[in-house]
Order: C-alpha cells, then structure tokens, then sequence
C-alpha cells in the first residue's frame, strides 16, 4: 500500500481486494509497538490513527442508527398527536416488539464477530456464507415471533395493561408483523457491510427510507384518516424499503466481488451449530433492550398509568435517541477489536478499545448537559399536554444519569461482541438486570412509593453495576490470547478445514 494510504489508513478500492489490508492493517500496531519512540509519542501517534479509523466507521454507523430509531420516534409523535391513548399504544405496542427487534439485532451479532475477524483475517471468501447462514437462521426464528405477535392482545391484558390500550396496541403490533422478516435481512447485511468498514450507503438508504416514511405517515393519517394503524403500515413499508435497497447494494456492487460471490449451498451447512452461537449473542442483546422496555410496562401497573406511560414513553424515546450514538461507537468497537484480532494486533485491539470508549463517553456527558437544560421544553415535540411535560422534567435527571452510563456500556458490549464473550456477558445481564436492577426498581416503586422514579433508580443500579464488570474484565483482557481464540474460532468455521 502507498504511503498515502497508510497515512490516511484508508484501502485503495481500484485495485483487488485480495492485494490489500484492511483498513485494521495499516499503521497503527507499528507504531504502538515502536519502541524507539517515546511512550507519549507513540499514545499521540497511535490516537492519530486510531481517531480517524474510529470516526470513519462511527459516525456513518451513528448516522444509520439515529435514522432506524428515527423512524420509531416518528411513529411515536405521529401516534401521540393523534391522542393520549395512541401514544400509550404505540409505546407499549413498540416496546412489545423491541422482542423481535432485540432477538433478530443479537443473532445478527454472530455474523459481527464472525466476518469480523475473518476479514481481519483476509479470509474473505467465507464473509458471504455467513451472511446467508444468518439470514436463513433469523428468517426462521421469525415463524413463531408471527405466531406470538398474533395474540399480543390476551397477552397484553394477562400483564395487567388496560384493556383499551391493549386493544389498540395488539392492532398496531399486528401492523408491524412484517418487520420481522425485514429486521432478519436487515441486521446480517448491516453486520456484512461493517465488517468491511463499509458504512456510508446504509446511511443513505436509512436516510431516504426515513424521509419516505415521513411523507406517508403524513398522508395515511391526515389525507387518508388511517389513524394509528396508517403509522404501523408505514413504518413496515419503510423497512421494506432499506431492506431492498441494501440487498441490491450487495448483490450488484463490484466492491464485494471477493466477499459476496454469489448464492451457495454451503451455506445450508451446520445451521444447527450457527444457530447455537447466535443464539448466544442474541440472549446478550435482547437481555439489554427489553430490560429498559419493562420498565414501560411497568409503568403501566403504577397510579395514573395514562400520565406515567406517556411521561416515560417520552424519556425512554430521548434515550434511545441519544443511546444510538452510543450504538454507532459500540458497531466501530466491535469492527476495530474483531478486525484487529484477526489480523493478529493485539495491542491494536487494545488500544482501539479504550479510545472508542473515551470517545463515546465525552459525547455522552454533552448530551446528558443538552437534557438538563431543556428539561422544561422537550417533552412538546411529542405531547402538548403540560401534566406530561412536568412528568417528564421530574425524570430528567434519572435520564441524564443513563444517557451517561450508556456512553461507556454499549461500547464495552460492543469489545464482547468482536472478542466473542457474548455468552459471558448474558450471564452477567441476567445478574445485574434482572436479579439486581428490576426487584430494586419494583421495590421503590411500588413499596415505597416512588412511582417512576423508583423503578427507573432500580435500572440505573443495575446498568451502573454491569458497566463496572464489563470495565473489570475489559482491563484485565489478555489480549494476546483473544488473538489464539480468534484464529481458533475461524479455523472452527472455516468451511474449507
């Protein structure tokens, strides 16, 4: 590679792929490595590089995440100017199905790890074959989700929601039934595209799908008078719509030549044992995104469901708003520690971790400041009701905590998925969620009566408690093994041995 290309640590897409290094390769486990170069010297070098490689993959991958979530707030605030009881439908018809969502996003973190390390490993042929096992895994899982969304309403009303919400919310699930299969194309060729560092056209594709949706959730609810259900039929379409454009992307673009070759029957191999390690990483994941969603539905069981849905509803939207910036570092530390793993940089990987973790945590506190000091106002992008708007400012500070510990955690996350711990890390979910953070939340909102504010203290406990271990175990990595297990990892998945 020329020496502008190991300046700029960017690949010359001109000339074959198999002629080249990843973008992983160049630069940086030299000069880290460098001892000829004082310490200090060699930190500022390296963060040079590494800023760069960090920022190229994180802010289009911020950009695409902002957009997806995008498109579920926007249903949000077309549903709650509709009425009170649409935005509490929507909200908890959404939260009921971040299931899918959590399930089809943590199997598709398989092929994460797994193409990865295998492009860092230049084995480049074997990208494609895990693409379609995944696709062919998730789309199955997707049968009995269908089956579950169909009888969302007695299942609504078995955990206590009111009758009328859950009425509304069942429909609006069952408009949303489709997805599914477009989340199980969706996040496999997202992982595909990012392991190779490709990010920029999803951000297009995300970006017009958005401004599509907006257009026609416009027109289905105040031309055509399809109410909540016109926002459920849109947002499906919209999905559709990224998930065509993205495949098209792949199949067509000379650019994978050497990564996408065509449709295989190899890839109807060992789906048995695919399945297994996904479902690892899917257990991880889901643990994550449905522990902030039951405290939606808890909100549900407290006095004043109605105020307490909606005011939460509200937070918990700014959150996943702010939490997907976090997300596009968590997808650049996954690709940096799977990329560096594989191409046998171990210091690389290490580096690369605590930098994109400093670097999520200074956006995280700016964006906890931007909270505080609109804490008053925010809430009327969504609701004109001034009950809900003070409901919302009470929470802000609870919110402002979270938007910061989720600065550092995803980005932990992240690292486990490019290392491959994502086994490891569902057990200390299910510690630290589950038997710590939601009996905490239930008993300070409910026993001793600190409504929302209880429950919400108790996730807080529990999300500070697993950023803490994962920051432990983060620190005492020895990451000369991580590149063994790499190695070892592909050569099990590795068709050809």
């Amino acid at each position: 590679m020329d020496a502008a290309n190991e300046t700029t640590g960017r690949t010359d897409l001109r000339r074959p792929l198999v002629d080249q290094k990843p973008p992983s390769d160049v630069g940086l486990e030299s000069v880290l490595t460098e001892r000829s170069l004082p310490y200090w010297r060699r930190m500022y070098l390296g963060a040079c590089i590494e800023m760069k490689l960090l920022f190229s993959l994180a802010l289009p991958a911020i950009f695409v995440y902002v957009v997806n979530n995008g498109m579920s707030i926007t249903a949000r605030i077309f549903a709650g100017h509709i009425g009170g009881k649409e935005l509490a439908a929507a909200s908890i018809g959404n939260s009921c199905f971040s299931l899918a969502y959590g399930l089809m996003l943590g199997m598709g973190s398989a092929v994460e790890t797994l193409c990865g390390q295998a492009y860092g490993a230049h084995r480049y042929d074997m990208l494609g074959i895990y693409l379609q096992r995944a696709t062919i895994v998730l789309t199955l899982v997707g049968l009995p989700l269908t089956l579950l969304y169909t009888f969302s309403y007695p299942i609504l009303v078995l955990l206590g929601e009111p009758k009328s919400v859950s009425h509304m919310a069942s429909l609006y699930i069952a408009g949303l039934i489709p997805q599914i299969f477009a989340y199980a194309v969706n996040f496999t060729s997202q992982k595909f595209l990012q392991a190779q560092s490709v990010v920029r056209p999803s951000a297009y594709i995300s970006a017009a799908a958005l401004l599509l949706q907006i257009l026609l959730t416009w027109i289905t609810v105040y031309v055509m008078g399809l109410g909540l259900m016109g926002v459920a039929y849109v947002r499906t379409i919209s999905w559709c719509v990224i998930v065509g454009a993205q495949t098209l992307y792949i199949t067509n673009s000379q650019r994978f030549r050497h990564t996408w070759t065509g449709l295989s029957w190899r890839s109807f191999q060992g789906l048995w044992s695919f399945f297994k390690l996904s479902a690892g990483s899917a257990i991880m994941i889901c643990l994550e995104i449905w522990y902030s969603q039951i405290l939606v539905l808890l909100a549900g069981l407290l006095t004043n469901p109605d105020l307490s849905l909606n005011s939460l509803s509200i937070c918990m939207s700014i959150s996943a708003f702010t939490f997907m910036v976090s997300v596009g570092f968590n997808a650049a530390a996954s690709v940096r520690t799977s990329n560096e793993l594989g191409a046998e940089n171990p210091k690389s990987a290490l580096f690369s971790t605590w930098m994109t973790t400093f670097v999520s945590l200074l956006f995280s506190v700016v964006e906890a400041l931007a909270v505080m000091v609109s804490r008053d106002y925010v809430s009327y992008i969504f609701t004109a009701d001034a009950e809900v708007a003070k409901a919302v400012s009470d929470l802000c500070p609870f919110l402002a905590v979270t938007i910061i510990l989720n600065g550092i955690q995803p980005v932990l996350s992240g690292v486990a998925v490019g290392c491959g711990w994502q086994t490891f890390v569902a057990y200390v979910n299910i510690g630290c969620y589950y038997v710590v953070g939601i009996p905490v939340g239930c008993i300070l909102g409910f026993t001793f009566d600190f409504q929302a504010k209880g429950i919400w203290t108790g996730m807080i406990g529990g999300t500070l408690m697993q950023t803490l271990i994962l920051l432990y175990v983060t620190y005492q990595t020895d990451w000369d093994k991580e590149v063994e297990k790499a190695k070892k990892r592909l050569d099990m998945w590795d068709d050809k041995k």
